[in-house]
């Protein structure tokens, strides 16, 4: 099969679709230099290696690049990210209400690093946006450097 038929569009408006597009991203090697905020157009971004959940079903462990994307965020704050150099494990995403329809989207990483997004409200969408290529490491092993290739 082809990249481009494979390849995973999901877009999220509530907690339950950001539940599903976090099921997706779990065990994802992200760089920090990957991670990008544009404050004037109110865009959080997270470039990441996101391990295949459903290709490995059939038996194919695989990566891909994918890109999740976070608008409306007027402020973005982190814990434990001092380093750039090393890759993180992105656990989950999940969303919090504050002051409907505003809240905070929360990315938590193995190593005990996170981000905190303050969003208007949630509006956040995964697509996969690279090639997919064979995973070198199982999800919840050691992260090592090729992992973030």
């Amino acid at each position: 099969m082809s990249d481009a038929i494979n390849a995973l569009k999901l877009v999220a408006l509530d907690k339950e679709g950001l539940a599903v597009i976090s099921a997706h991203v779990q065990d994802s090697c992200v760089a920090p230099a990957d991670l990008t905020w544009l404050p004037k157009q109110k865009r959080f971004v997270c470039g990441a290696m996101r391990y295949d959940w459903a290709a490995a079903k059939s038996g194919r462990h695989e990566r891909v690049f994918a890109a999740l994307r976070f608008d409306r965020v007027l402020k973005v704050s982190h814990l434990g990210l001092a380093d750039r150099e090393q890759p993180r494990r992105l656990l989950a995403v999940r969303f919090e209400k504050i002051d409907a329809p505003s809240g905070m989207v929360l990315l938590t990483f193995a190593d005990g690093a996170a981000i905190r997004l303050d969003v208007e409200c949630l509006e956040g969408e995964l697509r996969d946006i690279g090639p997919r290529k064979p995973a070198e490491a199982c999800p919840g092993h050691s992260l090592t450097t090729a992992d973030a290739v």
